[in-house]
């Protein structure tokens, strides 16, 4: 099926989550390497491909976002209760304005290095959002994309378990229409 029904999600909208679920996780798991594991000299092309991939999933996100407003979103199971909806409902929101967030200060700290960081990995040119700030403003900015990454994290935590207990608790096809 290529569009979402109100029962099933279509294959473009799988294919998205499933590229922008990876992409996410290699992101977190790779910037807390680079920025933990990783010798100082080495950091920079670390940076260098973190900020390309990023860009790549931002894109992505968008194309995600965009399928999602332009077809039907499958209902959730009519024993649904209310507060599950809105956890679901809420959840979905948080992780959308959190890929997005996170995007956006990670674009302003890649763009303010000495050399800004402006190459996708297909090596597409991304403009800066900006390209001189003071050193404060730009650790402001990196801060805030490590902890607003944690909490995509924490979120992501939530989703899954969420899904899993659709399917091993309540035994009903949410997750399985995503697969």
């Amino acid at each position: 099926m290529f569009r979402n029904s109100a029962v099933e999600w279509g294959w473009p909208a799988k294919v998205l989550h499933w590229i922008g679920a990876l992409a996410i996780l290699v992101l977190l798991g790779h910037g807390w390497w680079m920025t933990h594991m990783v010798a100082r000299p080495e950091r920079l092309a670390n940076y260098a491909w973190h900020a390309a991939l990023g860009y790549d999933l931002l894109a992505l996100s968008i194309v995600r976002l965009l399928w999602r407003w332009l077809n039907p979103v499958p209902t959730l199971p009519a024993e649904t209760k209310p507060w599950e909806r809105l956890a679901a409902h809420g959840g979905h929101v948080g992780l959308y304005v959190l890929m997005f967030v996170v995007a956006g200060t990670g674009w302003v700290v890649a763009t303010t290095f000495r050399t800004p960081m402006t190459g996708d990995l297909v090596g597409i040119h991304i403009p800066a959002l900006v390209t001189n700030v003071e050193r404060g403003v730009r650790d402001l900015f990196e801060e805030t994309h490590k902890i607003l990454a944690y909490g995509l994290a924490a979120l992501i935590v939530l989703h899954v378990a969420g899904a899993l207990r659709h399917h091993l608790l309540k035994k009903n096809d949410v997750l399985r229409r995503m697969i």
